[in-house]
């Protein structure tokens, strides 16, 4: 029987204060998982902990720089003591600090975003290994973006970031199957979110991008919410290594 049912699980979720992150916090918890909210500032994440609380399910909220190592190992000691185990983890959070040329950029915007969207993400999952083994089994996936596979325009860095976090993505799936543990990632396209807003909000430059987009229209962060749910459930039992576009076609 195919199930998507997550009661009892621990779930964690990064960059979850809005957005694609906050829409995969309220699915996940939506089908019973204890949520644990994550980002860089703990009033916006207060409140997404709030709702979720407001309808039935359960969620705490811990701020944590991700491109903090210090940050990282406050986090998972928080986890420990109050959980003793992690069942999901959702790398969500990144940066994209820099909108142009890569032949312009300089060595501190090339810095916060691999320290964001690459070292972060590592040692989330590694710090989070034996917390999923004693679990039994765990579920990660890392949201990565179709600019990892087909790099976008003035999004160099960016880019590069989110290609190599499709690697690790891979490389942890195939080390991390013996111990039980799934490593998938989620590839948004053209999603209304405030990394996207600079595009979102000049007509030119977002009707260029949608008429490359098979389904010509943006997507809503909420419609990237279901791959995650399904890959974090027990109906992707025997899926790992995968990574799933969700972005109208434009990969296809």
């Amino acid at each position: 029987m195919v199930s998507f049912d997550l009661k009892g699980r621990i779930a964690l979720v990064t960059g979850a204060s809005r957005g694609i992150g906050q829409a995969i916090a309220e699915t996940l918890a939506e089908q019973g998982a204890e949520m644990i909210v994550v980002s860089r500032k703990l009033e916006s994440l207060e409140t997404v902990a709030a709702g979720i609380r407001e309808k039935g399910g359960k969620a705490v909220c811990f701020a944590c720089n991700m491109g903090s190592l210090e940050g990282i190992d406050l986090l998972y000691e928080k986890i420990c003591e109050r959980y003793g185990r992690l069942d999901i983890l959702v790398n969500n959070a990144a940066t994209n600090p820099y909108f142009g040329e890569m032949a312009t950029v300089d060595e501190g915007v090339w810095e916060k975003t691999l320290e964001v969207n690459l070292k972060g993400p590592f040692f989330m999952i590694q710090k989070a290994i034996p917390l999923m083994q004693v679990a039994g089994k765990g579920a990660v996936v890392n949201v990565s973006s179709v600019n990892g596979i087909r790099p976008a325009v003035f999004q160099g860095v960016y880019s590069i970031t989110k290609g190599a976090l499709i690697t690790m993505t891979q490389a942890f799936a195939k080390e991390l199957a013996p111990h039980h543990i799934r490593v998938n990632a989620l590839l948004p396209g053209f999603t209304d979110t405030q990394f996207s807003s600079v595009l979102m909000q000049n007509k030119e430059i977002y009707d260029m991008v949608v008429a490359q987009i098979p389904l010509k229209r943006h997507a809503e962060p909420m419609e990237m919410a279901g791959a995650v749910l399904y890959l974090v459930s027990d109906a992707a039992s025997y899926t790992t290594g995968a990574c799933i576009p969700c972005d109208g076609g434009l990969l296809a």
